[in-house]
C-alpha cells in the first residue's frame, strides 16, 4: 500500500505524516504538490492524505482555496473511482469543502485555539477503549444539520467520537464543541476519511503515545 501525502501552501503537519508513515509504521510515501495533477502511480488500493496546517493561509475559510487546487481536482477524481482518502485536521475540513464529506468544520465553542491530548473512542464499537492523541485546531467543531446527522447515524459514518479517558461520551471530554461529540466521520462509500485530531502524532515510543497506531490499522489495516 502507497501513501501519497498532499503539500499545499501552509501545511505544516505533512512533515509529521510522511515521518509517521514512512519510518514508524514502515509504509511507502510520496509527497505531492499541490500544483500537480499526476495520480497515475496510485492504484484504488493506496491512500492520498490531505495533512493538517492551515492550507492557504486559512483565508477565505479553512480550506475553501485548497479545494480548488490542481492536485484536489485529481484527488476528488480518485475519490469517486473508490481511491482512498485520509484528512487530517484542516485536511479534513479541505475534504469538507470538496464535498467529499458532509457537513463543516466551524470556529470551536470557546473562541480559541486548542492543543492538547484528547480521548476518543471508534463509534461503532462496543469497546470503552479510549484513543489519546493530540489536537490542534481552532475550527474543528463539527456541524451538520439534523438530516445529514439522520444519515450518518444510519449509515455508520460517524468512526470517532470524543470521550473521556474511559471511554464514556461527555460533555467535558468534547474540545471544540462538535456536535454528537464527533471526532472523525467517512462517506457512505467507505473510502474516504476525516478527522481533527492527529493519529500521525502518536506512532512512536519517543513521544511515549503509540496510540495512534490503533487509528491506521482501525482504517487500512497497518500497524
Amino acid at each position: 500500500m502507497k501513501f501519497g501525502v498532499v503539500v499545499f501552501p501552509g501545511s505544516n503537519c505533512d512533515r509529521d505524516m510522511i515521518e509517521s508513515l514512512q519510518n514508524d509504521l514502515k509504509q511507502e510515501v510520496i509527497q505531492l504538490w499541490h500544483k500537480d495533477k499526476d495520480l497515475s502511480m496510485f492504484t484504488t488500493d493506496d491512500c492520498i492524505v490531505l495533512p493538517g496546517g492551515f492550507s492557504y493561509g486559512d483565508y477565505l475559510r479553512c480550506g475553501a482555496i485548497a479545494r480548488f487546487s490542481p492536485m484536489m481536482q485529481s484527488v476528488i477524481e480518485f475519490a469517486n473511482k473508490g481511491g482512498k482518502v485520509l484528512g487530517i485536521c484542516n485536511g479534513f475540513q479541505i475534504l469538507c469543502e470538496s464535498g467529499l464529506l458532509p457537513g463543516v468544520l466551524l470556529r470551536n465553542s470557546q473562541q480559541q485555539f486548542v492543543c492538547k491530548n484528547i480521548f476518543m473512542k471508534e463509534a461503532a464499537s462496543e469497546s470503552c477503549e479510549a484513543i489519546k492523541v493530540p489536537v490542534a485546531h481552532g475550527e474543528g467543531r463539527y456541524f451538520a444539520n439534523d438530516k445529514t446527522l439522520e444519515e450518518l447515524e444510519m449509515h455508520r459514518q460517524i468512526i470517532y467520537r470524543y470521550c473521556d479517558e474511559n471511554g464514556n461520551i461527555t460533555h467535558e471530554s468534547n474540545p471544540n464543541g462538535a456536535i454528537h461529540n464527533i471526532a472523525g466521520i467517512c462517506n457512505k462509500e467507505r473510502n474516504v476519511y476525516g478527522m481533527m485530531p492527529h493519529p500521525e502524532r502518536a506512532t512512536s515510543n519517543i513521544l511515549s503515545n503509540e496510540d495512534g497506531r490503533k487509528i491506521f490499522n482501525h482504517l487500512f489495516g497497518i500497524n
